[in-house]
């Protein structure tokens, strides 16, 4: 069902329920009002025939219904015949409540007691007969039901063009979007309403962000399509070369190459992996880690020679016994090592890790003594691929995705990384997680 036939038969439902439970109350109600009407009518005769009592005149009957004069005892006290009233019904006119005496053709009788100039005690009642009273009532009340069906048919045939015309520039904005071409954005018209400019608003929004990430995926995919390109190529060339010349000692040498451009290869694919796996949403559940122990871990691992081709001594300052931090483990170790390499490639004399634990965070700090990082390549230096031109690039044999994929694994941890000035003169690498509970 569409939206519009929804809502019609929604509504319309609705409407024929409302209408169904006014003309069943109202049905219901039609019998006493009708009794209220006669009654007063009745009521106004029947004081005017007491006045007449009181003052010594015969009462006059007006036309439609029927006055009489009666004893106490039901009696008739005028030249009439007495009405067909019993005992009990006599009483109650006494007391001044109406009542309907008959079956067959039911009256409707008021009566009040009023004193005879010669002091005698007279009860005056006027009736008239309820004759199709009942016929009414049925009539009416179908009547009711009957309108309530045509007013509940009129009601959709309302919303349904209703609804129509609401739609209709939604109808026109479905079809300027299967008409957009790529790079456009759906116009909205200056008179149409704050909801539909709001939609309009909305998913111009949504193309943008997906223009940008289809963008970033284009430059990504360029970027990957390049780094992977040249290790490949290395390892073509370098096993050409091997089987060109069969000399047991090139082919050491060529090997020996082929296996750092296959490692080169492995590291990259492998950050590509981790960073696919991070945009596809994968996240293990967070645990406890202690970044303490991370650390000395992560020192005990890094194998990294420094800018002058010597083992690079890292301290290990650690402000805490344990630093408990929100994160997996297997994220740490990704975020430790690469720092650490990073930091080692390009230092001088050493590297010094600080961990500190505040009320809500845990911060790592990753500080080196080497050319540094220049302002103007802090904001970009954990971008994808990139790499600064300058003495922080040279040979180290990076993709430039060790940083961003660091970055990446901080931030969708609700964490932050940040990139400043050591107090060594080198970079400072800053690494902040929520603290676990």
């Amino acid at each position: 069902m569409s939206l519009r036939l929804r809502i019609t038969a929604l509504a319309t439902a609705v409407t024929l329920a409302c209408l169904l439970g006014l003309a069943m109350v109202a049905g219901r109600g039609l019998g006493p009002l009708l009794t209220n009407a006669v009654d007063d009518e009745l009521q106004a005769a029947l004081s005017g025939a007491a006045r007449d009592v009181v003052a010594g005149r015969a009462p006059a009957s007006p036309d439609g219904l029927e006055v009489r004069v009666l004893d106490t005892a039901g009696g008739s006290a005028d030249d009439g015949a007495p009405p067909v009233l019993t005992r009990d019904q006599v009483r109650t006119l006494k007391a001044g409540t109406p009542v309907t005496a008959g079956d067959a053709q039911p009256v409707r009788w008021h009566g009040v007691v009023a004193t005879a100039p010669d002091g005698s005690q007279r009860l005056v009642v006027v009736g008239t007969g309820l004759v199709g009273q009942q016929a009414a009532k049925d009539s009416g009340g179908r009547w009711l039901l009957v309108t309530a069906l045509v007013g509940s048919v009129v009601a959709g045939v309302a919303i349904w063009f209703a609804v129509g015309s609401a739609l209709l520039p939604v109808a026109r904005m479905r079809q300027s979007v299967r008409r957009l071409a790529p790079g456009a954005r759906v116009a909205v018209p200056d008179a149409a309403a704050g909801e539909l400019r709001a939609l309009a608003d909305d998913f111009n929004v949504l193309l943008d962000r997906q223009d940008a990430v289809t963008e970033r995926l284009r430059r990504f995919t360029g970027d990957a399509a390049h780094e992977l390109r040249s290790p490949v190529a290395s390892i073509r060339v370098q096993s050409e070369v091997a089987v060109a010349n069969p000399d047991p000692q090139l082919s050491q040498e060529v090997h020996a190459d082929v296996l750092a451009d296959a490692e080169r290869l492995s590291a990259l694919l492998d950050g590509l992996m981790a960073l696919a796996r991070s945009d596809a949403g994968e996240l293990p559940p967070a645990d406890s880690v202690d970044l303490v122990g991370e650390v000395r871990a992560a020192v005990a691992r890094t194998g990294v020679v420094g800018a002058a081709e010597q083992p690079v001594p890292i301290v290990v300052n650690a402000m805490t016994a344990q630093a408990w931090a929100a994160a997996a483990h297997t994220e740490t170790e990704l975020v430790l090592d690469n720092l650490l390499r990073n930091a080692c490639q390009y230092t001088r004399t050493r590297v010094v890790v600080s961990v500190l634990a505040g009320r809500s965070t845990v911060r790592v700090l990753v500080d080196d003594d080497g050319p540094g990082v220049q302002p103007e390549h802090r904001a970009r230096v954990f971008d994808r691929f990139y790499r600064v031109s300058d003495d922080r690039s040279r040979s180290s044999g990076g993709a430039g995705l060790g940083l961003a994929l660091v970055a990446e694994l901080v931030r969708r941890r609700g964490g932050r990384v940040a990139v400043g000035e050591s107090p060594d003169g080198g970079a400072r690498f800053t690494v902040v997680w929520p603290r676990a509970d």
